[in-house]
């Protein structure tokens, strides 16, 4: 089991009692205090991120440290290694809300961008994967709730545990987290991550690990797993700032017309490139809808769509939207239905979608100091749960 962080007079980060629930850092409240950071690193002079809360509250309790399902930082994949977990509620007005767990995990499947070459420095690959849950309802923006959350994991080639078999006092692995001040909460690995008690200045964070509970974990995955090719270490966990309506890059609103004999349905949709930082393209899109008040027949469907009789729900799917898509991404997809059991009520619209190269935060990956190479980055987003009301 890994091992809690204290704080130590000589300014490293040493073991003791097995882990318990991690506060996670806010905006508003000053970060837990951690050991001091290596002499060699320049402390960040004093400041405060400009952060607002959310209209629901951000509480991510730690319940345990089992690896969760990660996917390898494999280069043959475009996309990221980590998935993300989102959950709301059942009720026609969702509420936001998710549980954020720290973990680590070995991987094996795929090849690995990580290699060991003969030079002086250790590769080190990072991957950030960010989802983002909204809800719209109707025209209105002012009532559309948004909420983003994400994830840092660094990966290690499998060869690193043999390196520092023969290296046992490697360099402490610093790094810095640019975008810092678009987050609201922050919450990393207690075992495995140190920072400075004091708030950042400007845009950017910087962070170092532990590195001795690093070599007994590894040591002990490359035992668990020997034919692992790679390990990922789960560092961050984050909440980003969001400005309602503002930070969905795909808005949405749902109408509902009809009678006892038919129905219409018309889903209005646009591509918000000011939504993300370095605007990258939606892709593999798709809007669902449940129809019911017995459809006997669709009259159109603009554009072509697939309907299922037996879930009595009609799907649209679009392989991309960006800025250069037609008409910037703006567009609007229409349905009608005859009923024999009307009228339909209308039903919750639910969208699916994914971008590669970016992210929603802008957050940027960096390493400080000598030791190590940046071998690679992956940056990632999707809906959790994107969904629209009349």
């Amino acid at each position: 089991m890994m091992t809690k962080l204290l704080r130590h007079p000589g300014g490293n980060c040493g073991p003791s009692s097995p882990a318990r629930a991690a506060t996670p850092l806010s905006a508003g409240s000053p970060i837990p205090p951690l050991p001091p950071r290596p002499s060699s690193r320049p402390k960040l002079p004093p400041g405060k991120p400009n952060l607002a809360d959310l209209a629901r509250p951000f509480s991510p309790p730690i319940h345990s440290w089992s690896p969760p399902p990660f996917a390898p930082l494999a280069r043959a994949e475009s996309t990221s290694s980590i998935s993300s977990v989102t959950s709301l509620s059942a009720a026609s007005t969702p509420t936001l809300g998710r549980e954020l767990n720290l973990s680590v995990s070995a991987c094996s499947r795929g090849p690995s961008p990580l290699t060991m070459g003969h030079q002086d420095t250790l590769p080190v690959a990072a991957a950030f994967t960010e989802t983002i849950s909204a809800y719209f309802k109707g025209a209105d923006p002012t009532r559309c709730l948004v909420k983003i959350t994400g994830e840092m994991v660094l990966s290690f080639p499998a060869g690193i545990t043999r390196h520092f078999s023969t290296h046992p006092s490697p360099p402490v692995l610093t790094f810095t987290i640019s975008q810092y001040n678009r987050l609201e909460q922050v919450l990393p690995n207690p075992q495995l991550l140190c920072c400075d008690t004091t708030p950042p200045t400007g845009d950017s964070k910087e962070f170092w690990v532990n590195m001795s509970n690093l070599l007994s974990h590894l040591k002990k995955v490359a035992e668990q797993k020997p034919q692992a090719t790679y390990y990922n270490v789960d560092m961050l966990k984050y909440q980003v700032f969001a400005q309602g309506i503002q930070s969905t890059p795909l808005n949405l609103a749902v109408s509902w017309r009809g009678d006892a004999n038919s129905t219409d349905l018309r889903i209005d949709y646009k591509y918000n490139l000011e939504a993300m930082p370095t605007p990258t393209p939606l892709t593999n899109i798709q809007f669902v809808a449940a129809v019911d008040g017995g459809v006997n027949k669709l009259q159109a469907m603009l554009p072509p769509a697939t309907w299922n009789p037996e879930t009595q729900k009609i799907a649209w799917k679009i392989p991309e939207l960006s800025q250069r898509s037609e008409n910037g991404g703006v567009g609007a997809l229409l349905a009608r239905f005859q009923l024999a059991e009307g009228p339909s009520r209308p039903s919750q619209l639910a969208v699916q979608f994914t971008s590669e190269g970016s992210t929603l935060s802008g957050c940027d990956f960096q390493l400080v100091g000598p030791g190590y190479r940046l071998s690679l980055v992956k940056k990632r987003f999707s809906a959790g749960k994107y969904l629209a009301d009349n």
